[in-house]
């Protein structure tokens, strides 16, 4: 390694601009490289994003693809300028530092080890056993705000958390008609849950953990919404680690299509949130 590598400029940008930098590319084409170490990763971090320390960065560059565009990021800014510059050079023609780090990001983050939920996909799956886990992962949190609902008082917080189980349940349906599609079935949705599904909770972590961690106040609009962003934040995470270590191109597209249809379901919900400031 050149001394003057650490010497050589690399380009940063700010969340703002990387979010739109998701936006022009697409957000399968664009890698984000955490190089904090695994219980920074853990605590918290950018769904789908890929955990190298980077005392581990040299002997793990194949890892990465370098024909995508790469956002490089750790807790404020420092080591992941660091991890840019030994980078640059390497094939990697994209390199962006992201400035004020994972701090500065001010959007859903997700948590956890690489490997949480990961055993609900083995990664051998086919297409059509992918939409079916999904499918019942969508189920699972559907029937978790259902459940929630029963347990609030106030009008308000009652019909938030009917919206949330609407919107799970609109993904359920375009899942069952990918399926269909896929398949070239005309299996009910009502044999298709009974004979294809196996519901589970969605993201990895149980509902107790999710109230344990972040304490909500269930008749508050507010931390209702805030909650449902967070589950569908780890949602998405679960999806994209899921894709990445798929191996089946086709695996892949189902995944980041159900990913994709979760980074809709979290701007709808930022939207509200927002409407809500």
């Amino acid at each position: 390694m050149l001394w003057k590598q650490f010497f050589t400029p690399v380009t940063s940008i700010d969340a703002i601009q990387a979010k739109k930098l998701v936006t022009d590319e697409g957000a399968d084409n664009v890698t984000f490289l955490d190089v904090r170490q695994p219980n920074e990763y853990e605590n918290f971090h950018i769904p789908g994003a890929y955990l190298v320390p980077l005392g581990e960065l040299d002997k793990r560059l194949g890892e990465l693809d370098p024909k995508k565009p790469v956002v490089v990021y750790c807790a404020i800014g420092g080591r992941s300028r660091v991890a840019a510059q030994m980078m640059a050079g390497k094939g990697f023609t994209q390199l962006y530092n992201l400035s004020g780090g994972i701090k500065g990001w001010n959007s859903e983050v997700a948590m956890g080890s690489p490997e949480l939920g990961l055993e609900i996909f083995s990664g051998a799956e086919t297409p059509e056993q992918t939409i079916i886990i999904g499918y019942g992962l969508e189920q699972g949190l559907r029937e978790f705000y259902l459940d929630m609902q029963k347990n609030v008082t106030s009008k308000k917080a009652k019909d938030m958390f009917q919206m949330l189980a609407d919107i799970e349940l609109q993904h359920e349906k375009q899942l069952l008609k990918l399926y269909k599609e896929m398949t070239g079935s005309s299996i009910s949705e009502e044999t298709f849950q009974t004979d294809k599904v196996q519901p589970a909770m969605e993201g990895g972590l149980t509902t107790a953990q999710y109230l344990e961690r972040f304490s909500p106040d269930l008749e508050s609009e507010l931390d209702i919404l805030s909650l449902a962003i967070s589950i569908e934040g780890q949602a998405l995470d679960l999806y994209q680690r899921a894709a990445n270590r798929a191996e089946q191109e086709n695996v892949k597209t189902v995944l980041r299509h159900i990913a994709n249809e979760e980074r809709g379901h979290i701007k709808k919900l930022t939207e509200y949130l927002d409407a809500m400031a």
